[in-house]
Formats: C-alpha cells, sequence, structure tokens
C-alpha cells in the first residue's frame, strides 16, 4: 500500500509541475507593458518591514510600497 502511495504522489507531482510549466508566460513583457499582480512574502527582519512601509502584514503587493519609485529586477535562472 505504501509503495503505491509513492508512486500516485510521484505522478500527481510531475503533473502539478507541469502543469505550472505550461501556464508560463512563453514571452517577455512587452514595452510599456504592466507588471501582473502577485503578492510578495513580508521580510522576518523588522526593519526591513519599515523601510518598506509594510508592517504588520503577512504579504504585500508592488503597490503597497511607501516609494515613489520601485526598481524590480527579474533573473531568469531557466
Amino acid at each position: 500500500m505504501g509503495q503505491i502511495f509513492k508512486y500516485v504522489a510521484v505522478i500527481l507531482g510531475a503533473f502539478l509541475l507541469g502543469a505550472g510549466f505550461s501556464n508560463a508566460a512563453t514571452q517577455p513583457p512587452a514595452v510599456g507593458g504592466v507588471l501582473p499582480d502577485f503578492s510578495l512574502a513580508v521580510p522576518k527582519n523588522v526593519d526591513h518591514q519599515r523601510y518598506l512601509g509594510i508592517a504588520d502584514k503577512a504579504s504585500f503587493t508592488i503597490p503597497e510600497i511607501k516609494a515613489d519609485v520601485v526598481i524590480i529586477q527579474i533573473f531568469s535562472m531557466y
């Protein structure tokens, strides 16, 4: 029974991983395009939370950062 469970877990994991890659964007964002909505985890360091102006939250979005300009650098790892 335990062996079957392991195989089902591996197959399900592979399916979910493949589904995530199939939904990934295949083209870079258009010049002047809009950044999609997404949430980020709040830093554990209280000083970093205060710097960003996002204290007392579980997650935050880019527009919630208290700044005139936010620079986002995206790394393509794969």
